[in-house]
């Protein structure tokens, strides 16, 4: 069993549990201040400390793991169900007008990395976390559309896809049923990739403000009101960090574990 893998799922599911158990439970209610419990050191009242507003640290890690994986899944979610029909589309229209439309499209967002075009959407709209989901998920399409296309392409040229051609298949059919099969584990592995980088973009947007807004938890804005207190109180700031630094390592050694175990290629060469 890959190492990578295993440890991976771990991490990954461990704080998808706590986001799960979140719904039905947390230790303490977040949206009750404790102003004389504020900044207290773990322990067995709270095991992960108090915020400056008395709050559970533990409850809004659980609560703030809800909002991030939430954020990242639909961000990912809008850019495998946009990127990757105009992947294939282009790989089957190779050469036309419309596949250069398509990758001219992808280079220009591409030219405005995600923060710019989250602050362009909170600037007409508002800070929120759906505009933070819109502008993540805006940058996600080029990346899934790009990795279609780039993997289809040598696809069509295969004898296979050559014989579904012959038996009067549409390109559409073909896409569907032939091309997209081939190319799922590739999918899947780039969909853990992005899933972690949507973590992080949720928690830079949230940290300067244009994320979830309070009283919703978030991972970014935990940092942000801790940044003042590192030196009286290092939990508030080091906690939601480490959430962060756990959450995307896990995702990240989920995604390289997937690879080595979908990835035929690579199967062969540990054999």
């Amino acid at each position: 069993m890959n190492r990578n893998l295993i440890i991976g799922a771990v991490l990954t599911l461990t704080f998808v549990a706590c986001a799960g158990l979140s719904f039905l439970w947390t230790p303490y209610d977040i949206e009750t201040l404790n102003i004389p419990a504020k900044l207290q050191p773990p322990g067995a009242a709270h095991l992960l400390g108090t915020d400056h507003f008395g709050r559970d640290i533990l409850s809004m890690i659980m609560m703030g793991a809800r909002t991030s994986i939430a954020v990242a899944v639909l961000a990912v979610g809008i850019g495998m169900c946009i990127g990757v029909p105009l992947g294939l589309l282009a790989a089957a229209r190779r050469g036309s007008l419309l596949d250069e439309a398509i990758m001219r499209g992808n280079d220009l967002i591409f030219a405005f990395p995600s923060l710019v075009i989250a602050i362009l959407i909170t600037a007409v709209f508002g800070a929120s976390a759906v505009n933070a989901i819109i502008a993540i998920g805006i940058f996600n399409v080029p990346v899934f559309a790009r990795l279609t296309r780039g993997a289809a392409l040598p696809l069509w040229q295969r004898d296979f896809i050559l014989a579904a051609r012959v038996c009067g298949k549409s390109a559409a059919r073909i896409s569907l049923e032939h091309i997209l099969p081939n190319i799922l584990n590739l999918m899947i592995v780039q969909g853990t990739i992005q899933f972690s980088l949507g973590i992080l973009a949720e928690a830079a947007l949230s940290y300067i403000g244009l994320g979830a807004q309070p009283p919703t938890a978030s991972w970014g804005r935990m940092l942000a009101d801790a940044q003042t207190l590192v030196s009286i109180a290092p939990h508030t700031a080091l906690v939601p960090g480490f959430a962060i630094l756990l959450m995307v390592l896990g995702l990240n050694l989920l995604g390289d574990g997937l690879r080595d175990r979908l990835d035929p290629r690579l199967r062969v060469l540990r054999t």
